[in-house]
């Protein structure tokens, strides 16, 4: 399969516009659950507040 990073950087909701990363979500995944965390577009969209995103935070941004 072919990686559509375009498509995928139009989307994506990091605010890191220069990550080396962006568009590339199958490393942009692997990278952080390397340092335990999870990428925004895991998360409920919410502009005003950066989500916590750690495995703890995504269970209580989706009340799990």
């Amino acid at each position: 399969m072919e990686c559509r990073r375009e498509t995928n950087s139009a989307k994506c909701p990091c605010q890191a516009k220069s990550c080396e990363n962006r568009g590339l979500c199958c490393d942009c995944l692997a990278s952080h659950l390397g340092r335990k965390s999870l990428p925004r577009c895991f998360f409920p969209a919410d502009p005003v507040k950066p989500p916590d995103r750690s495995f703890q935070g995504f269970a209580k941004a989706w009340n799990l």
